[in-house]
């Protein structure tokens, strides 16, 4: 990931992402049709939220105005507003591409780009707070956090717009994520579900983790205050880190430790982000009796 988070690309960069991104959108709106064969019921809410849209990029806005808009904002103001944003930024759209690939290549349950578009709040979710972390560094920072507030009540997802996220993140299932202010996040990093990446104290500064590229993390983990979490490691479901997590080792427990022992870790050979095996092999399960 850029840790500059800088929005410029190249010119050469810029035409061949275009050409990738009329590909899939292409294939999205081949996805809506074979829906609106099968299922007729589907007809009128895939033309508004797919077909009648020049471009993902303009249907994404369409569906995340959509899903915001309340009685005290508007969904036309919403609308014009994301795809201003999205269409202003070549890494807001980097970040929407690389995040759709990642929820169809590692989760089973994705079953197209279309689907992963329409119904998973996790890549909804993601997306919001890429247009919201783009207006936060414009100093439009009052309209980010409204967005952020609105992302927690209609996903159950809160993430800070000043936190730092790089792109092809998963989160899956997406329910009760929680990613503070001055966290950053990695590329091709995977999240489950009430997952919390917290600060300690109640003063400003540099206070929540950091999670390098590759990082698998189970739900209901908590990791917290400023501290790494190595490139291509793996947090079980439930651990609560309070210290680094070298690379490619398994942290596991509450509080957590890490598989092998801290002098000679477990050493991971495959990217747990990518696999999404969530088992971790610490102990002979014989041991236990279920």
């Amino acid at each position: 990931m850029d840790s500059d988070l800088n929005d410029h690309v190249s010119n050469g960069h810029v035409e061949a992402f275009g050409n990738a991104e009329n590909e899939l959108w292409m294939t999205i709106r081949k996805e809506a049709y074979d829906n609106l064969s099968q299922e007729t019921l589907l007809a009128k809410p895939l033309d508004a939220l797919v077909l009648s849209h020049a471009s993902l990029e303009h249907a994404l806005a369409y569906i995340l105005a959509s899903k915001l808009a309340s009685t005290t904002l508007d969904t036309d103001a919403l609308n014009n507003l994301f795809l201003e944003a999205v269409m202003s930024s070549a890494k807001v759209r980097a970040g929407i591409y690389a995040d759709l690939k990642a929820f169809k290549d590692r989760d089973p349950a994705c079953s197209s780009y279309c689907h992963c578009l329409l119904n998973y709040k996790g890549f909804q979710a993601c997306q919001l707070y890429r247009i919201a972390h783009y207006l936060w560094n414009l100093d439009r920072k009052s309209l980010a956090c409204v967005l952020q507030s609105r992302a927690s009540e209609v996903f159950d997802v809160d993430i800070h717009p000043a936190a730092r996220i790089g792109n092809g993140i998963l989160l899956d299932h997406a329910s009760g994520v929680v990613i503070g202010e001055t966290a950053v996040v990695g590329d091709n990093v995977s999240i489950l579900h009430g997952v919390t990446l917290g600060g300690t104290g109640k003063h400003g500064g540099d206070r929540h983790p950091k999670v390098r590229d590759g990082v698998l993390i189970g739900a209901g983990a908590s990791i917290i205050g400023n501290i790494t979490v190595g490139e291509g490691a793996k947090i079980a479901a439930g651990a609560v880190v309070l210290r680094e997590v070298p690379p490619r080792t398994v942290a596991f427990g509450a509080p957590a430790l890490l598989a092998g022992g801290r002098n000679n870790p477990t050493k991971l050979e495959e990217t747990p982000s990518e696999t999404m095996d969530h088992v971790t092999y610490v102990l002979d399960w014989s041991d236990y009796e279920i």
